[in-house]
Parts: structure tokens; C-alpha cells; sequence
């Protein structure tokens, strides 16, 4: 799936209006002078609204890459980067995240 790399400034929401943090920048790998993320390492949330047991599920704590929506032919250190179409999972809640702005817009990657 193509689409624009992530940086360590881009901008990361779960579906109720937390902030996903990245956790570790890749050592390696920098645009524009910001390092790119590591697939690996969850996100973590804070700030999520989504209500605790008994009411809910909630609130999402962290959120895992979904590692076939990685980039397949743009890899650091053996990992594919993340890039804008990839994909996470919020945790205990089960809902995707919004990657709504990728901290970059000059370099795309499949």
C-alpha cells in the first residue's frame, strides 16, 4: 500500500478522540531532519473519552501495528516503515486509529 512515511511529528487519534504517541524512532532512518517511527513498539493512547467497565470497554490504552500494512519495498534495519495507509488496532477496545496528518508530505513509500 503506497503512501506517505511517518515521522516522529505525525499526528495519531483513536477513534475517540485520544492521542496515539510513537514510541521509538527508528536510529536510522530521517525526513526532512525527524526520524521515521519503528513498526515494531505499540502506541501509546492518552487522552481516550471511550468510558471504562462496566459501561464499556474503555479507554484505549495503546494501539498495535497490523504488520501487512507496512511498506513491502521501503525497509530499515529489516522492518517495513509505517506510512499513512498502514494500519493499527487500539487495545483493549478493538477500534482502528486515524492517522490524520503523517508529519511529512514529500516522501511517499510502497
Amino acid at each position: 500500500m503506497p503512501g506517505m512515511l511517518l515521522t516522529m511529528s505525525a499526528v495519531i487519534l483513536c477513534a475517540h478522540g485520544g492521542k496515539a504517541n510513537l514510541a521509538a524512532p527508528n536510529p536510522r532512518v530521517k525526513i526532512m531532519g525527524t526520524p521515521v517511527p519503528m513498526s515494531a513498539p505499540p502506541l501509546a493512547i492518552a487522552g481516550c473519552a471511550f468510558p471504562p467497565p462496566p459501561v464499556a470497554n474503555g479507554p484505549c490504552v495503546t494501539a498495535n501495528w497490523i504488520p501487512p500494512t507496512h511498506t513491502v519495498r521501503v525497509k530499515s534495519m529489516g522492518q517495513g516503515l509505517v506510512c499513512q495507509t498502514s494500519q493499527a488496532i487500539a487495545v483493549p477496545t478493538g477500534t482502528p486509529v486515524v492517522i490524520s496528518f503523517p508529519g511529512q508530505v514529500r516522501v511517499k513509500g510502497m
